[in-house]
């Protein structure tokens, strides 16, 4: 669901901008966009209330990202409707306009999938997002846990 649907409340707001000062604060150049979806039918009924994503859209093609738009989809343990639930995962897909390059996910070993894979510096720095990201919602050291 995009992230922009989700701000409800000021708690929600806040969170929302904190995810996006975090991946920025790895990405500067990176502008954020709340509402990657769709607002239509068919989308609509995709909508998932557990997931929060935004995207961040880069100023042109980076080979060290091997993208040109990343999507963030935060999972959650409930709908935010109040108050703020726990990150069960992140799931991070680097996209260009034809398709998925690479996907990330807060499962396994943390390492990236696809067909073109970014630079290992720049794993490592979704990685500390991501370990960011835990600890923002579950608070210190709960990205570890997840890991």
């Amino acid at each position: 669901m995009n992230a922009a649907d989700q701000a409800r409340n000021l708690e929600w707001a806040q969170a929302i901008a904190s995810v996006a000062g975090l991946f920025r604060s790895q990405f500067p150049a990176a502008r954020a966009n709340l509402t990657p979806w769709r607002d239509d039918p068919l989308t609509r009924a995709w909508a998932e209330a557990e997931s929060v994503d935004l995207s961040f859209h880069f100023p042109g093609w980076n080979p060290r990202n091997q993208c040109r738009s990343v999507l963030l989809q935060l999972r959650l343990d409930a709908a935010p409707a109040s108050g703020r639930p726990r990150l069960l995962g992140v799931v991070v897909r680097g996209l260009t306009y034809e398709s998925e390059r690479w996907r990330l996910a807060t499962v396994g070993d943390w390492q990236p999938s696809g067909s073109h894979l970014p630079d290992p510096a720049v794993t490592d720095k979704l990685q500390g997002v991501c370990r960011d990201l835990f600890d923002l919602f579950n608070g210190a050291g709960a990205g570890d846990a997840a890991a």
